[in-house]
């Protein structure tokens, strides 16, 4: 990449352009929540990203309605010596991809600058897996006959069971869970609905906390207001899922096991143990909540990484 060239000091018309680039970024998260129905957590990610590109474009003397692909560039030469990621890198450009196609269908640009640069190049890095008895150990921290321990055992094992996003499991609502189907309905990016089935078990402790664990926590809530909420706090209020990262992270710290693990490891290590037990890709990518297959087909190396470590540990002439 080229590196960043600082232009002339900034003309009238160009000032202009940049706080007019301002307003129309608003206008496009506007429609990212509104028309495309995107999660708040995506769009703050894009009003970031777009914040950052807009401070550069007026630091820098650019006019960013008439952009070239040899300055944008030069924006990205900037965040890689900065010491950005390549899929840092690489997220800031899709995010301006996208706005000036948007900026081009509106009318705001007549060139999309954007569309000619190409992507940086990065190995795509396997996710990180828990194994069974890492799991097992996580669940086990849990005291089941407290009403937090409860709860977060709940928590826990529902993770295991459905492989949802921690932000999906804050928003499950008691009405999302049948229990007599053996089975959970999960709102994923876009509020995309799909269905996933849970086992015996995880019903069982599910259940077990509705009776004894969830009244106890619901009627701490102030006002006495009913909430629909699955996962309450010890005020009685939704779990955010913050609150839900940081519980899990208390788990992980109990168990001793690898602190980097994220509540995202449990919904890997639900993908790889689908496909190692035989599962096809294309239902795997449907309980995933995934978009495209291409994003559940990284799951099929982590299976087959898997096969191979355990046919040099099975083998009777392995070392």
């Amino acid at each position: 990449m080229a590196p960043a060239v600082a232009d002339a000091p900034a003309t009238p018309d160009r000032a202009a352009h940049q706080a007019e680039l301002r307003r129309q970024v608003a206008r496009f998260l506007r429609s990212l929540r509104v028309e495309r129905n995107l999660s708040p957590q995506t769009v703050r990610a894009y009003g970031s990203d777009l914040s950052s590109y807009c401070d550069w474009a007026e630091r820098e003397g650019v006019d960013p309605l008439l952009v070239s692909h040899r300055q944008l560039r030069g924006y990205l030469a900037e965040l890689v010596s900065a010491g950005y990621a390549t899929r840092t890198v690489s997220r800031h450009l899709s995010s301006l991809r996208t706005l000036y196609r948007w900026l081009l269908r509106e009318g705001v640009v007549s060139v999309d600058g954007a569309a000619a640069v190409s992507s940086p190049k990065a190995g795509r890095p396997l996710p990180r897996v828990m194994s069974d008895a890492e799991a097992s150990r996580l669940l086990s921290t849990c005291d089941m006959g407290d009403a937090c321990g409860l709860r977060d055992r709940a928590f826990l094992e529902l993770l295991y069971a459905t492989g949802a996003r921690v932000s999906e499991a804050s928003g499950l609502d008691v009405g999302d869970v049948d229990l007599a189907q053996g089975q959970v309905r999960l709102f994923g990016k876009g509020s995309k609905e799909r269905i996933v089935p849970i086992y015996r078990g995880c019903c069982r402790i599910v259940r077990r906390y509705l009776e004894e664990s969830r009244p106890a926590l619901a009627a701490r809530r102030r006002g006495g207001e009913p909430t629909r909420a699955l996962l309450l706090s010890t005020r009685g209020r939704r779990m955010s899922a913050d609150a839900l990262r940081t519980c899990f992270e208390r788990h992980v710290a109990r168990a001793g096991l690898d602190p980097t693990l994220t509540p995202h490891a449990m919904r890997h290590t639900f993908a790889t143990e689908l496909l190692a037990g035989g599962a096809d890709l294309r239902s795997v990518q449907e309980l995933l909540g995934h978009a495209s297959i291409a994003t559940t087909q990284v799951y099929t190396h982590l299976s087959a990484q898997r096969l191979l470590e355990e046919a040099r540990q099975a083998h009777p002439r392995a070392e």
